[in-house]
């Protein structure tokens, strides 16, 4: 059964249709890539998925629960959860501290626990394994906005699994982060919890055929092709439409 899927999907801004009838579906513990050309849709199809846009029409289901017009609050906390291609960090928190609150919030207590917060030891140690997780424990007292951009990165999606997502959605988690940190970066990824679904858009196709387990490939807002990274990579109309532009 999917735990994330969409039929007809649809977006139209006036005359242009950035999303066309997609059809998407997703395995529990899936490792899915998302490409295309620019403007095809890709960020626009993430944020009708987290409830940031209402589709004009098709649907969205979390397993069986139809959940089109649930607002975004109420989608993450059935477990649906994104990053953005800029990193939205508090940048005066250290990591630690950014992800304890974060798990706070989780539990209903946030800002009004904060004070204290060293003192739930439960969410203290909760934090530090998550950053041991996403390698981040050497970096547990330091400021966000002293992290090099890459290790940004692997704290907004710390952040993201302090909220127990069934699905992550991740906008270009590697944009703008040197090939040898990008790499680190979509490997943490791929290593989360197979409990953890992961959708991620990435350009660096390099990084998508090693990474990603299955690719659908978006193009002028309908789904061109989807399959095995290597199926993608053979396909003449994605290499045609969009691998052939690197070339």
């Amino acid at each position: 059964m999917s735990v994330l899927r969409t039929t007809g999907l649809t977006k139209r801004f006036g005359a242009l249709a950035a999303l066309d009838g997609v059809d998407l579906a997703l395995p529990a513990g899936a490792r899915h890539a998302l490409i295309g050309p620019n403007g095809a849709g890709k960020t626009t199809l993430i944020n009708v998925l987290t409830g940031a846009l209402a589709p004009t029409s098709g649907e969205v289901f979390l397993g069986e629960e139809r959940i089109t017009h649930l607002p975004q609050h109420a989608r993450a906390r059935r477990g649906l959860t994104r990053t953005h291609q800029v990193t939205s960090l508090f940048p005066g928190m250290s990591a630690l501290e950014s992800v304890a609150l974060a798990i706070l919030e989780r539990e209903g207590l946030g800002w009004h626990a904060w004070r204290s917060w060293r003192g739930h030891r439960a969410v203290v140690e909760e934090a530090r394994e998550l950053l041991a997780r996403l390698r981040l424990a050497d970096d547990a007292e330091r400021r966000a906005a002293d992290l090099a951009y890459g290790r940004q990165r692997l704290l907004e999606i710390a952040l993201g699994l302090a909220s127990r997502p069934r699905i992550l959605l991740l906008d270009e988690p590697a944009a703008g982060i040197p090939s040898d940190e990008s790499v680190e970066v979509l490997g943490v990824v791929a290593a989360l919890p197979a409990d953890v679904t992961v959708l991620f858009i990435e350009h660096d196709m390099d990084l998508v055929f090693r990474f990603a387990e299955r690719v659908s490939v978006l193009v002028a807002g309908k789904v061109l092709a989807e399959g095995a990274p290597h199926e993608i990579a053979a396909d003449p109309r994605v290499r045609a439409v969009y691998l052939g532009e690197a070339a």
